[in-house]
């Protein structure tokens, strides 16, 4: 499974965002799925994902601005970023896992200006 990130940009702050991922196959066996970023000079952070089809986890600097989904009948991964700030600026990536099985798409970035 290749996945493909798509939807980052630029954008003012307080601005809003939606960032898509498509699996090149079907997603039903990668129940975990998430949003990861990059910001320059720093360590990759979970941004969102959803562990085992259900559960769902934000990172702390991102709730109750972003939202993650996935739609499996189209084999895709969404990021909903809403209230964008400066300090959200990073490449994005997204992931599937499915037991031993991990794909990572190739990054999308984002700026936000203020």
């Amino acid at each position: 499974v290749q996945l493909q990130a798509s939807g980052g940009g630029m954008v003012q702050e307080g601005g809003s965002l939606t960032l898509s991922c498509a699996a090149s196959g079907s997603m039903h066996s990668l129940p975990t799925v998430a949003w990861y970023r990059q910001a320059p000079g720093k360590q990759r952070e979970l941004v969102a994902s959803i562990i085992s089809g259900k559960i769902i986890n934000y990172g702390d600097s991102v709730k109750g601005r972003f939202m993650i989904s996935r739609d499996d009948a189209k084999n895709t991964l969404e990021l909903r970023m809403n209230s964008l700030t400066p300090e959200d600026t990073a490449i994005y990536y997204c992931n599937a896992q499915g037991g031993s099985l991990l794909y990572w798409g190739q990054g999308t970035l984002v700026t936000v200006s203020s």
